[in-house]
């Protein structure tokens, strides 16, 4: 009977010691998963807060790029009509020059059609130039814009020497 009731106690023991180690293990994993359960919570409230400014912010971009692109057509098209309009002043230029040159006999009949014929293609070429510009990319435009400036310039510097040359 000692020996029964020794069994017993010792079963009894190692139930307890089992029962004791499965709620010390509970315990735990409870107590980790609340303590990791409120700090994601507080992260990702800043990560939600943070994602609602940043796709205001996307908003907002899309917003300002919509105006610039629409700030760039309307450019692009008053530049346009000016831009024709100064073609149109240069091909009447060049005629004149043509017809001012048919009506006197220089003497440098060649040389003088050479010049007038590289002076309209010039302006042909800028009045292809124009009309083959199609891209919506602002930084494109103002170099496009630039350049074309520049050009539209030197043409126009050109037929005036030319003519005041020819004066002479």
């Amino acid at each position: 009977m000692i020996l029964n009731s020794l069994i017993v106690t010792l079963k009894f023991n190692q139930m307890r010691k089992k029962i004791l180690a499965l709620a010390a293990i509970i315990f735990m994993s409870i107590t980790i998963a609340t303590s990791y359960g409120q700090e994601p919570d507080k992260k990702s409230e800043k990560a939600r807060e943070n994602l609602k400014e940043e796709k205001s912010d996307v908003v907002d971009a899309k917003q300002d790029l919509k105006e610039a692109q629409k700030d760039s057509v309307s450019d692009y098209q008053s530049f346009k009509k000016e831009s024709e309009l100064k073609i149109k002043e240069n091909e009447k230029s060049i005629a004149d020059l043509k017809i001012k040159n048919s009506k006197t006999n220089a003497k440098n009949n060649d040389a003088y059609q050479k010049k007038v014929g590289e002076l309209e293609q010039k302006n042909a070429q800028l009045k292809g130039n124009l009309a083959a510009y199609k891209d919506q990319d602002p930084n494109k435009w103002k170099t496009f814009k630039t350049e074309f400036n520049h050009d539209m310039d030197e043409l126009g510097k050109a037929i005036k020497d030319f003519a005041v040359n020819n004066k002479q």
